[in-house]
């Protein structure tokens, strides 16, 4: 078993930030022990998660105005030889200054000090269930232009990768795929068994290590069955219904897969009811119940990290609870390494 993800319950969080400045966002990232370049879409239309995603992309309508997203069939066509003139350069697919001026920000830091850092794109599913084209159909219902996007998006992700390593050898992706938990639904009309062959060939064609960030609930035994080395999820929300897949949390640890746990809720309503006595008695539990399921609880916490629950957008305080978030997921991850003597 190699882990190639630092666990012992060091902290990292999802990307996207309220902020509406670059250098307290970054400030707030590069405070964690594993930091990574945030996404700002306070700032501008072009820090959103998808619209990154969709740069260069053929057929792809951008409406700033409108902050909306479209997709045109005919225009894919007039596109696609573009693209694949330029389809063994990597360094196309890499994210413009003019869609993440944090990215390149944060490549120009030094981050040796830091055990890992992280980056994030958009996972094809989540996009091609999102983007819809001019029937409001989404495009990943055409078979044609999914398999380019599947490809496209390895690409992307690739690219990213090795930038990161170039910063840092102990770099690593998380793939965001917000759309997952929808896909086991009956009126999704997208199967997971399509899904687990889109994701297979996806991951196929990624340098590792690489996972899955998501905060929903989908399927968890078709996430840890994936050949993932992490996936994150909001543990906070959905802790009874991830409990119930002992055998396949067993599986993917047993393979050196690291799990990074949700924890602390970034939503004004909710952090305010919470304590950090109380969000650690909530973590323990599940320890707990994993151990007494059979799960190396020394395993377990060598293979955990822990994050915020969620990313949040829309607090009326802006970035002032998601900042107390993170201070709070600190203070945590220390005392937990302390009695755990991880540190």
């Amino acid at each position: 078993m190699t882990t190639l993800i630092p666990g012992n319950l060091l902290t990292t969080a999802m990307a996207i930030l309220p902020h509406d400045r670059a250098e307290p966002a970054l400030e707030l990232a590069l405070s964690l022990d594993i930091p990574f370049w945030p996404q700002l879409p306070h700032l501008n239309f072009y820090e959103d998660m998808y619209v990154q995603a969709a740069e260069h992309f053929p057929g792809i309508l951008l409406f700033p105005e409108t902050e909306s997203i479209r997709f045109d069939t005919n225009k894919f066509y007039d596109e696609l030889p573009a693209l694949l003139e330029h389809w063994d350069d990597l360094d196309y697919f890499d994210i413009s200054p003019a869609y993440s001026a944090v990215y390149h920000r944060f490549l120009e830091l030094d981050l040796s000090k830091y055990p890992a850092i992280r980056g994030q794109l958009e996972g094809p599913v989540s996009f091609g269930l999102k983007i819809l084209d001019e029937n409001d159909r989404p495009l990943i219902f055409n078979d044609e232009v999914r398999s380019i996007l599947i490809d496209f998006m390895a690409r992307r992700v690739r690219c990213q990768l090795h930038r990161l390593k170039e910063k840092h050898p102990g770099a690593f992706m998380f793939i965001d795929e917000p759309g997952m938990q929808f896909i086991f639904s009956s009126i999704s009309g997208y199967t997971d068994l399509r899904a687990k062959e889109d994701l297979d060939r996806f991951f196929a064609q990624i340098e590792r290590p690489r996972g899955i960030h998501l905060c929903g609930n989908p399927d968890w035994e078709f996430l840890l069955n994936r050949d993932l080395d992490i996936l994150s999820m909001d543990i906070y929300t959905n802790k009874e219904v991830f409990q119930a897949y002992v055998p396949s949390i067993r599986r993917f640890l047993d393979k050196g897969g690291v799990l990074s746990w949700g924890l602390v809720p970034t939503g004004c309503d909710v952090f305010g009811g919470e304590t950090t006595e109380g969000l650690m008695a909530f973590l323990e539990d599940l320890w707990d119940f994993l151990a007494k399921a059979g799960i190396d609880r020394d395993q377990l916490l060598a293979q955990s990290l822990i994050t915020p629950a969620t990313c949040c957008l829309i607090n009326p305080d802006r970035e002032k609870t998601v900042t107390m978030a993170f201070a709070w997921l600190k203070d945590i991850s220390r005392r937990l390494r302390e009695k755990y003597k991880l540190i």
